[in-house]
């Protein structure tokens, strides 16, 4: 009988930090990698209580909150279906302007809730006036709302606080936020706007693996959850409340992230929350400047897709000319080394995007806007 093949371990070389721009997932510094190699500890034992009770007004102070922040060992998307199964018991209105905001209505629709979808073009935002319109001329219909407030398919960031406002004109209609690219490099302040729920993901503005999602909830949304018997046994969101003030997870959790969780919240509270906001917005604005720049230069039509007003600190979706694609720009800039994305589904062709949101510096990200100009430079001089 002839041997099996031997086993081939493929070693790869750590890539010099600073040259992976996607939208998420984002750069990890190597200190919050090296703090995920400790040994696994007991989920239900007081090394992990200590563990998440350390993290806990860290957390908070992130979401801007009085209220517990959990923790669940999962992509974000399982906390939008927790939004989904938890908090309507009625018919749901999805703000839907891109990608994520339409999986918030997918999600509706795959567990069997009734659902409407109020979409605007992608690269639009919705307004509080758009809102209160759908609200007020369907009284008595929805009992939740779903928005994202930073939408990662075409860098549009929502007016949430407003939104909110409008919301909180109905006393029986919640709202539920997708903040996975805002939370960590955008101002979300979910008591002062009064929110009902706000998840993100740890692989984004976070700037940690992809595996955790993190949100928190009103005492509203407990209540409506309370009502709803069938709400999901994986992303319970009562259960979640429950486990909460033992500083215990609901399940068993990814240890290992854990421990990067607790060493980023560190570094981003060494930073500052207000301060980390504040790199994200100039690195946001410089990339809005270069698109410009690039346009005015080229003369050609290059233009950042969402409105003035209306822009995402931590991702940048740039409309490209006639002539130009964006999968091609995106694979000419990994050929000198650097990563970022071309536009999400029908955006794909027209669009590239750039993430300027985690650790990243700005001068890393003159390094890649250097490469991009080299590379788009080389593309008009061959239609020309």
């Amino acid at each position: 009988m002839p041997l099996p093949d031997p086993i081939r371990v493929i070693v790869t070389k750590p890539m010099e930090f600073g040259r992976f721009f996607l939208p998420g997932p984002t750069e990890v510094r190597p200190e919050v990698l090296e703090a995920m190699v400790r040994p696994v500890i007991g989920h239900r034992g007081e090394d992990m209580e200590r563990l998440l009770s350390g993290m806990d007004t860290a957390l908070r102070g992130l979401f801007r909150t009085r209220r517990p922040v959990y923790v669940s060992t999962s992509s974000a998307t399982g906390f939008m279906e927790t939004a989904i199964t938890n908090l309507s018991r009625g018919r749901i209105l999805c703000l839907v302007g891109g990608a994520f905001g339409a999986r918030f209505h997918k999600i509706a629709e795959r567990c069997g809730r009734p659902a409407d979808a109020l979409a605007v073009e992608w690269g639009t935002p919705h307004t509080p006036a758009l809102l209160r319109e759908a609200l007020d001329s369907s009284p008595g219909v929805y009992d939740l709302v779903t928005v994202v407030h930073s939408e990662t398919s075409t860098g549009v960031l929502n007016p949430v606080a407003e939104l909110a406002a409008v919301v909180r004109e109905h006393e029986d209609i919640l709202i539920a936020v997708d903040g996975v690219t805002s939370v960590g490099g955008a101002r979300v302040e979910f008591d002062a706007w009064d929110l009902d729920f706000l998840l993100t993901g740890s692989q984004k503005a976070l700037a940690l693996p992809p595996g955790l999602a993190l949100a928190a909830a009103s005492r509203r949304a407990l209540e409506r959850a309370e009502e709803i018997p069938a709400r999901s046994y994986y992303f319970d969101l009562l259960e979640f409340e429950r486990r909460a003030p033992e500083f215990q997870t609901t399940n068993t959790p990814a240890v290992n992230l854990f421990y990067a969780l607790d060493a980023q919240m560190e570094r981003i509270t060494q930073e500052g929350l207000e301060a980390r906001w504040a790199r994200h917005q100039a690195m946001a604005e410089r990339t809005w400047t270069w698109a410009e720049e690039l346009g005015d230069r080229t003369g050609r039509d290059f233009s950042v897709l969402a409105p003035e007003g209306y822009r995402s600190p931590t991702v940048t979706s740039v409309t490209l000319p006639d002539g130009l694609s964006g999968p091609d720009i995106v694979a000419a800039a990994r050929a000198k080394g650097f990563t970022l994305a071309p536009g999400y589904g029908k955006l794909k062709p027209s669009t590239i995007r750039i993430g300027h949101m985690g650790d990243h510096t700005m001068t890393e990200l003159e390094t890649i806007l250097a490469v991009l100009d080299e590379v788009i430079d080389d593309r008009i001089g061959g239609l020309e």
